[in-house]
Parts: structure tokens; sequence; C-alpha cells
């Protein structure tokens, strides 16, 4: 590697890498965090759609089964034209605890709708508390996570609370990859700041766990305003901020947990299925952002590898922010040490970009040629 010529671009990187390590140390001591000791006196109605999901839910139905300091707690779980038995093991589950009603549902959604949007938003209709929980079958939760989740919500005044799950891994592909997700704004964002303001571009949340203040919920039209979203998690936060409302994500990991995707094949068929849409969908905009990636993620460790003297310094810099920003933003999700697991998929971060590139492409991919499927379910191109 020609130093001389080589210096200014891993000069370049690494400034990349050491900002984005910093914004990490800020969220990690700053990031707001689920209370376990919280209480409510409030109903509390929590809706889970579930297609097919009956190797998964009935783990999230006994952690719902033992939740504490909600004393008037309904939960709606619906079957979403489910193959694999999914209504039967969720009443097994149950066993006649009136709290819990499932629903099925042999319907199709209509034209326009994703399949998750359809159901959350019937779920949605039938809720009648002030609060209001969305919760994926592939959640695991400690016993007060409902009640912290709401009292968050309330104590906060917004319309919206996104507690951010710990992912947990169980491939060396998900170990890899799965980080990223909270990697991709804690690394970037400042969440206190994100979180005071109304601004779209600065929405956080996930999916798997949302904590509605109902009304605010049905003012947007719930899951209507999203419908044909494939990532109506963010895009139902954004919609509420575009409103005038106030949204914001806190760190759940002591609370809640969950495994998105089992294994590489699922995790490869998940990203596909919803990474075209990142950043307006534009393969311009993505292909850009991959470029400030390679940049900041491939160069300097290639630098510090190959290069010699400063080009080498600076290259063990950049990679060692990288290396520190990926633990940081692990342990703000997980509220835990790094795991030997965490430590090697942090040290292994450049592979870790490689392979959200190419999922960002074949995504891009398969969305153009209209070939997007979920959970057997034609996925309509946008």
């Amino acid at each position: 590697m020609n130093s001389g010529r080589c210096y200014p671009v891993v000069r370049a990187g690494t400034a990349v890498a050491v900002a984005g390590c910093a914004v990490a140390l800020y969220n990690r001591v700053t990031m707001p965090r689920l209370a376990a000791s919280a209480a409510v006196v409030e109903p509390v109605t929590v809706c889970v759609p579930a297609r097919d999901e009956a190797g998964r839910l009935p783990a999230l139905l006994a952690d719902l089964r033992v939740q504490t300091g909600v004393p008037d707690l309904r939960v709606l779980i619906l079957d979403d034209a489910s193959t694999d038995g999914t209504a039967a093991a969720a009443a097994a589950v149950i066993a006649g605890d009136d709290r819990f009603l499932v629903i099925r549902s042999e319907d199709e959604p209509d034209p326009g709708w994703t399949g998750k949007a359809a159901a959350c938003q019937r779920l949605g209709e039938l809720a009648d508390t002030a609060a209001l929980v969305f919760l994926d079958a592939d959640v695991r939760l400690g016993p007060g996570a409902i009640a912290a989740a709401v009292h968050e919500l309330r104590r906060r005044e917004v319309a919206l609370v996104a507690p951010w799950p710990a992912q947990v891994a169980g491939s060396a592909a998900e170990a890899l990859v799965q980080p990223l997700l909270c990697w991709s704004w804690a690394a970037a964002l400042p969440i206190t700041a994100g979180n005071r303001s109304r601004r779209p571009s600065t929405a956080v949340a996930c999916g798997q766990f949302l904590v509605f203040d109902t009304a605010a919920y049905r003012a947007i039209g719930g899951h209507r305003a999203v419908a044909a979203s494939p990532t109506e998690d963010l895009d139902i936060a954004r919609a509420l901020r575009r409103s005038g409302r106030h949204t914001a994500v806190v760190a759940a990991g002591r609370l809640a947990s969950t495994r998105m995707y089992s294994g590489a094949a699922e995790l490869d068929a998940g990203y596909t299925r919803w990474l075209w849409s990142a950043y307006g969908g534009s393969r311009v905009a993505a292909a850009a952002v991959g470029a400030v990636a390679a940049l900041a993620y491939w160069i300097p460790p290639l630098a510090a590898a190959t290069g010699r003297g400063s080009v080498r310094r600076a290259g063990l810099l950049g990679y060692s922010a990288a290396v520190a920003g990926r633990l940081l933003t692990r342990t703000t999700e997980t509220a835990a040490a790094p795991t030997r697991t965490d430590i090697v998929a942090a040290l292994s971060h450049p592979a870790a970009v490689a392979a959200y590139a190419a999922l960002t492409v074949r995504s891009h991919r398969a969305h153009r040629r209209g070939t997007l499927r979920w959970k057997q379910r034609a996925l309509r191109a946008g």
C-alpha cells in the first residue's frame, strides 16, 4: 500500500469510524432503559400477530401469563392463516386463562397490505384500552416487561415507546449480522437528542415490541397508515412524528430478548424481504451508504494489515474504533458484558458490513424482479 497516496483515504475512513465509536460511547452511557420495578394501574391490551408460529408463540404466551405490575391485562392473539397449528399451540398454553383470546383468521390481506400490517390493524381495532402493546411471537419477556414499557410510555408522555429487545444469536451468521440492527442507529444517532425530536428521520423503532397510546395510534389510522410498508415499525413511528407527536426508543435488554431469525437461510430471507426499502428505496442512496461503510470499515483494517508507518497506525486506529463501537452498541442492547461470541463478531465487523452489502444487493434485485416472499406470501412490489 502506497503510504503517500493512501494516507488521506485511510485517515478519512478512520475519522468516520472514530466518530461512530464516539456516538456509540455516548449512547452506551446515556441510553434510557426500562425499569423493572415499574407498575401500572391502567388496563393494557397486548396484541400478538402470529403466522406459522407454533414453535415460538407458546414461550411468549407463558411469559405473558406471569407478567407482574399489570393487574388488568388482556392479550389478543391473531392466528393469521397459519398452517402449522399455531392456534392449537396457543390454546394449550393459555389453558383457559380468560385474559387471553385466540382469534383464527383464514383471510388473506387486502391488496396494498402486507400480512403483518393487516393482522396488526385487525388486532388494534379490537383493543379497548388506552395503552396498546404489539409483540412478535419470537419475543421473550421478563416478568415486569409490560408494566415497565407502559410506565415508560406514560412517564414520557409520548405516542409510542419502542423498547429495543436484545437480539439473540443461535448461529455464526446471526452473531455476525444481527447486532448490525442496533449498531446502525446506536453508532450514528445520539438517542437522547433523537427521542426529543419530532423529525421523522431520527425515529427509531423495533416492531417486535411497540407500546402505543391508543388514541394517538388511532388518530393516524393505526397500521392503515403503513399498510404496504415492509418496515411498518419504523414507518409508523415516522407517521406519528409527522402528525406532531413524539416517539422514543429505550433499551430493554434486561427485560426483553428475541431471536429474530433462526439460521443463515432464514436470516437471508428476512433481510432480503425488506432491505430494498432502506434509504427510501433508492439504489443510489444505498450505494452511497455502502461506499461510506466501505471507506470506514474496510479501508482501515486493510491499511492495518498491509500498510506501513502512518498508514498502518491510522488503519489500526480506525479498525480499533470500529470494533470498540460494535461492542459498545452490543452492550447498549444487552445491558451485559460482551460475550466471547460478541468479541469475535466485533473483530469480524468488516465481514458483517460485507454481508449487509450483499444482502442489500440481493434485496434490490429481488424487489426489481418481483420475487420477494415472506412466510409463503408474495410481497407486492412498491
